[in-house]
C-alpha cells in the first residue's frame, strides 16, 4: 500500500531529526586562524570529533571581540549540542555564554579560560608552567660577570593567558630582580599579540636601554618574531636571548640559526584531541572525569590541564621531532 506523501514527508523528516540526535554537533568558536598554532588545533579536533562520530562547525572571529560574540550566538541558534570556545577576549565573551547557558547548551573554554561566567569545563596547558620555563631558561642563561638587562614583552593584554604566563615567569624572576641579579630595563604588553606591536617594543627597549641588553623574555613565538627582526636591525640577532612559545616552525628554524633561544612546546595534538573527545562526551550526556579546578571569577571550573615541554636546539630532534610536529627537513 502506498502510503500517503504527507505522511512520508513526516516520516523523513522524523528520521533525520533522530538521525541528528544520534550525532552530536559541535560548535568550535575560535579567536583567530592566522596563526599557525590554531590552524593546527582546528584541523586535529575536526577530525578527532568527526572520527567519534560527531559533527563540528567551524567560526574564525579574526581578533575581533563583537565577531565572536555574533559567532557563538550563530552556533546557538544552529542548534549545536555543546560550544568549544577560545576567547579573544576572555571578559568580553561573558555575554555570549550567558546565551549558551540560556539554551542549555554546554560551554567549553578551550586554551583561554572565560571569565565571570558559567561555563561547564576548562581544558588547557598549565600556563604558569609556560611561563616558568620560559623564566627558568632565562634565569638558567644569566650572563656571570654582570647584572642581567632583561627586556620582557607580554602577550595580549585582553588574553587571560597572558596573564599567567608573566605569573609563571615572575615566580622565578622576580626574586632575582629583587635580589638585584636582573634589572628589567622594559617592558609591555603586545596587543593582539601581533608581531609588529612587539617590534615596536623591542625597538622602544634599545631606544630607551641601549644595545646592551642581555636577555629579551617574550610570552610567545610570533611576538618572538618581531623581537627579533627589531634585534637584527640593530646588528644583535643571535647576541641576546630570546624566549618564546608554541614551537612555531619558524621559531624552531630560528633556534637552530641561534636567533631565537628557546620555545615551549605544547603537544596541540594532545589537547585538541582531548577537547574533542570531552565535547563529544559532554553532547552525550556523559560526565568527564577532572581533577581540578580553576576560579573564573564567577565559580570554580573544571580543569584539564596537558603537559608543556622546553625546547632548546639540544633537544628539539627528540621532542618536537620525534613527535611529528614537524619533520626534520622542515627546520633547515
Amino acid at each position: 500500500m502506498k502510503l500517503p506523501r504527507l505522511l512520508v514527508l513526516f516520516l523523513t523528516l522524523a528520521a533525520t531529526a533522530l538521525a541528528s540526535k544520534d550525532k552530536p554537533v559541535i560548535g568550535l568558536s575560535l579567536d583567530t586562524l592566522k596563526e599557525e598554532r590554531w590552524q593546527r588545533d582546528r584541523d586535529t579536533f575536526t577530525a578527532e570529533v568527526l572520527k567519534l562520530g560527531a559533527t563540528v562547525i567551524v567560526q574564525s572571529a579574526n581578533s575581533d571581540d563583537t565577531r565572536q560574540v555574533r559567532d557563538v550566538e550563530s552556533l546557538i541558534s544552529r542548534g549545536v549540542d555543546v560550544l568549544v570556545i577560545v576567547p579573544h577576549n576572555g571578559s568580553a565573551m561573558s555575554r555570549a555564554v550567558k546565551s549558551a547557558n540560556e539554551a542549555k547548551i554546554p560551554v567549553i573554554a578551550y586554551d583561554r579560560l572565560i571569565l565571570n561566567a558559567n561555563i561547564d569545563y576548562y581544558l588547557t596547558f598549565d600556563n604558569v608552567k609556560v611561563g616558568e620555563a620560559q623564566g627558568g631558561y632565562a634565569a638558567a642563561h644569566l650572563p656571570k660577570d654582570h647584572k642581567a638587562r632583561v627586556v620582557r614583552i607580554y602577550g595580549a593584554p585582553t588574553d587571560n593567558n597572558a596573564k599567567l604566563f608573566k605569573e609563571g615567569q615572575d615566580n622565578i624572576l622576580a626574586p632575582l630582580i629583587k635580589a638585584g641579579t636582573i634589572e628589567v630595563v622594559h617592558e609591555d604588553w603586545a596587543l593582539d599579540w601581533k608581531p609588529e606591536n612587539a617590534k615596536k617594543i623591542m625597538n622602544a627597549a634599545i631606544t630607551k636601554a641601549g644595545r646592551n641588553i642581555d636577555l629579551v623574555v617574550v610570552s610567545n613565538d610570533g611576538t618572538a618574531g618581531g623581537a627579533i627582526q627589531a634585534l637584527m636591525e640593530e646588528g644583535l640577532g643571535g647576541k641576546v636571548i630570546v624566549t618564546g612559545q608554541d614551537a612555531d616552525l619558524a621559531a624552531c628554524q630560528r633556534i637552530l640559526r641561534g636567533t631565537q633561544a628557546m620555545t615551549v612546546y605544547k603537544p596541540l595534538k594532545d589537547l585538541a584531541a582531548l577537547a574533542a573527545r570531552v565535547a563529544v562526551d559532554v553532547a552525550k550526556g556523559r560526565k568527564p572525569t577532572t581533577a581540578a579546578t580553576l576560579d573564573n571569577g564567577l565559580k570554580q571550573v573544571p580543569s584539564l590541564f596537558e603537559r608543556v615541554i622546553s625546547v632548546d636546539k639540544e633537544n628539539m630532534m627528540s621532542t618536537v621531532v620525534a613527535d611529528g610536529f614537524h619533520k626534520a627537513e622542515e627546520l633547515k
